[in-house]
């Protein structure tokens, strides 16, 4: 599973979705990384801006896409706070990005919401997998998942 180069940029992942939330946005963020490990580009939430397609992961697909070749979009890692919602999913998968590592699942990610009585999103929660078959995808990590939980309660309100 996840080692510890993987755990630093899940780190930074969990830093960006705080920095989200320290603005007012929902705590997501994202970081991508080469095959020779050079973070890349990184993102967090913008979606408070009205856009809600301002998701860290459909971002960093987009630059991938401007500035990556195939070959090197293929070998490299995006590494989430969250795990993607189906657009990014499909935006990394026509992009043809590598390896997924997220912090915290979109199943766990609906049971916190559904905790604190959030409604649900207007675009049904699927895992990666069933939208971008046989890609390589980890997570969740623990201790970081608690983590994202807690950033998540933070920006709905709960203590």
């Amino acid at each position: 599973m996840a080692d510890d180069t993987d755990l630093r940029h899940l780190r930074r992942c969990v830093e960006l979705a705080t920095e989200a939330l320290e603005v007012g946005d929902e705590p997501f963020g994202s970081v991508l990384v080469a095959a020779d490990g050079t973070v890349l580009a990184e993102d967090h939430n913008r979606v408070a801006s009205g856009d809600r397609t301002r998701h860290p992961e459909f971002e960093l697909a987009r630059w991938a896409a401007a500035n990556m070749t195939p070959g090197d979009r293929a070998a490299a890692t995006v590494y989430t706070s969250g795990e993607h919602c189906p657009m990014c999913a499909a935006a990394h998968g026509w992009v043809g990005l590598g390896r997924i590592v997220y912090a915290s699942s979109s199943e766990q990610l609906s049971s916190w919401l559904a905790e604190l009585g959030v409604p649900a999103p207007p675009v049904r929660t699927l895992p990666i997998r069933e939208v971008v078959p046989g890609l390589v995808v980890e997570g969740p990590v623990p201790g970081l998942a608690e983590q994202v939980r807690d950033l998540h309660r933070r920006f709905h309100g709960s203590p």
